[in-house]
């Protein structure tokens, strides 16, 4: 019995060696090419065309930087990436838990239609050209409000909230209506505090989408105006490389490349991102824990 005992303490001991192993392999797997994006966004144009960069910047240099930031025009574009995503994460999770909560109700008429039809959705789409008529016809070229009315509506979104909201006891449901609250007060007051970790969960992944969103300005918008980060980020690294074709063999690629531009764009547009998951992730467990479950 004791050598038993002892052969599973070895067998544990191993086991435990070799999680630790392979989670150590990971982490530097991941945090190494993250810190040599980040040094080398520091590096001169000079060691980076030479190659010289491993761990540690071997000529450290701003102009990356300088050059991300020279255009007084991107303080308006992180204005704009910063209120689409507040806007459109308030309004989608609102959304989704309201089409959600009445999609919960087993006596929702017509609730296996609306099921399927969500269920569409989620692998079959119009196509970039329907899709661009119809924003056309709603108005909403050139408009703010093409970051945000279209991005309202995700049934993946909705199944994790259901499965959420089917989990809220219906005591609490019959206690309240019997005090006299109607469905928008035990929606308000009931159901969605209760689901604080999966509305964080579609929160956060709603935010990054958001945030990394390129493609609706490049296809809907023309205003300059209404240009968020990415895209003005975007411009700064065409002119990067317009200009270090122009000034091919001169000094101006020794102060800045267009590598170093690009490594300077995706710091600065990782940071916000990077700050504020650590804060949230103590929800995205339990939030897609319960999206994993069978409707």
């Amino acid at each position: 019995m004791k050598r038993t005992h002892m052969k599973q303490d070895k067998d544990s001991r191993l086991f435990d060696f070799i999680n630790v192993a392979i989670l150590i392999a990971f982490t530097i797997i991941i945090i190494v090419p993250i810190w040599n994006v980040l040094i080398s966004s520091f590096s001169s144009g000079r060691s980076l065309a030479e190659g010289g960069v491993a761990l540690w910047p071997t000529e450290f240099s701003l102009e990356n930087y300088r050059a991300v930031f020279r255009d007084s025009s991107i303080f308006q574009a992180f204005f704009i990436s910063v209120a689409k995503t507040v806007v459109g994460v308030v309004t989608h999770v609102f959304f989704c838990a309201m089409v959600a909560y009445g999609l919960s109700k087993q006596h929702l008429k017509g609730r296996k239609l609306y099921t399927a039809m969500g269920i569409v959705t989620m692998f079959f789409s119009g196509g970039m050209v329907p899709t661009y008529l119809l924003i056309k016809d709603l108005g909403l070229l050139n408009s703010f409000w093409v970051y945000i009315i279209p991005a309202l509506f995700s049934y993946y979104d909705v199944v994790i909230l259901m499965n959420f909201f089917r989990g809220v006891p219906d005591s609490l449901e019959e206690s309240a209506k019997l005090d006299g609250a109607g469905d928008w007060r035990i929606f308000l007051s009931i159901f969605l505090p209760l689901s604080k970790p999966a509305l964080v969960t579609i929160a956060l992944f709603n935010g990054v989408n958001q945030w990394n969103d390129f493609m609706t300005t490049k296809l809907y918008i023309t205003n300059q105006a209404l240009y968020p980060l990415q895209m003005k980020l975007y411009e700064i690294i065409v002119q990067s490389q317009t200009q270090s074709m122009q000034n091919m063999g001169g000094t101006a690629i020794i102060e800045t490349t267009t590598k170093g531009v690009q490594l300077a764009t995706i710091v600065v547009t990782t940071l916000p991102i990077i700050f504020i998951y650590p804060l949230l992730q103590r929800y995205l467990i339990s939030g897609m824990m319960s999206g994993a479950v069978k409707e």
